[in-house]
């Protein structure tokens, strides 16, 4: 009986180190998949994220500019489901994380524009 003991702590020290190698080399994932940008544009599109942020993410009066802006992904995750403002809040249930992962992905994949990216713009300020 004491053997027992005396035996188990040392197996389990031994498994530590095989465990952490395993995590280390990749055969155990601890990351989330990788996102969708493709399904994250749809998902943008279906939940209505362009009412307010545009089809561009240039934003409105209604919603933020997201295109070309520094967004951290725990901070996207934690303002989509607890907002300010009049933004209506996503819950899991409703949006899960996987999908708003693919969202951030596709929002952060959308290109920052400026003024003479307009077409129209131009047009009116090369008319005067």
């Amino acid at each position: 009986m004491v053997n027992a003991l005396v035996r188990t702590p040392r197996s389990l020290v031994a498994l530590v180190p095989a465990a952490l190698l395993t995590i280390a080399l990749g055969g155990c994932s601890l990351k989330h998949p990788t996102p969708d940008l493709e399904n994250g544009k749809k998902l943008f599109v279906r939940n209505g994220c362009w009412e307010c942020h545009g089809y561009a993410g240039q934003g409105s009066r209604d919603g933020a500019k997201l295109a070309g802006e520094v967004l951290y992904e725990q901070a996207f995750l934690r303002y989509v489901r607890k907002p300010a403002g009049s933004m209506p809040a996503f819950v899991e249930k409703i949006l899960p994380d996987s999908e708003l992962r693919d969202i951030y992905a596709y929002v952060k994949s959308l290109p920052a524009k400026s003024l003479k990216d307009v077409p129209l713009l131009n047009q009116i300020k090369n008319a005067k």
